[in-house]
């Protein structure tokens, strides 16, 4: 049995699986999951779990290069544009309109959704590499 790390198999598996640039979604409750891309719901009720206790434990197990978000996140939810920014800092934090990130996600490996209930709480995080 594996004892640290990210302990859900489907989360386990799609990461070890990412290659440079691929694109992983974690996403509030309400996000759309485009036809074709994995869904791994672990939405238990709302804001169980919560967006930023999901990003924190895939961080722990992921190198990323660059994140992106709706710019729309700005006005409607300083607290985890926020979240984001520290989290995030020193990488490349791209924006574009709620309709672009939907339409980016359509290339994701998987969508992890949450059960975040706070608007446009959703985030694409480009894996980069753990050497050079």
């Amino acid at each position: 049995m594996k004892k640290q790390g990210i302990l859900n198999s489907h989360i386990a598996k799609v990461l070890a699986d990412l290659g440079h640039t691929d694109t992983l979604v974690i996403a509030d409750v309400g996000l759309p999951v485009p036809e074709g891309v994995p869904k791994i719901d672990l939405a238990l009720t709302l804001g169980t779990p919560s967006f930023e206790d999901t990003v924190n434990a895939v961080l722990a197990d992921m190198t990323v290069e660059k994140v992106i978000l709706a710019e729309e996140i700005s006005a409607a939810n300083r607290a985890t544009l926020d979240f984001i920014e520290r989290k995030f800092h020193g990488l490349e934090i791209g924006k574009c309109s709620h309709e672009e990130f939907k339409q980016l996600t359509r290339d994701a490996k998987a969508i992890i959704r949450t059960g975040e209930a706070t608007p446009y709480a959703n985030v694409i995080l480009r894996a980069g590499v753990n050497f050079g």
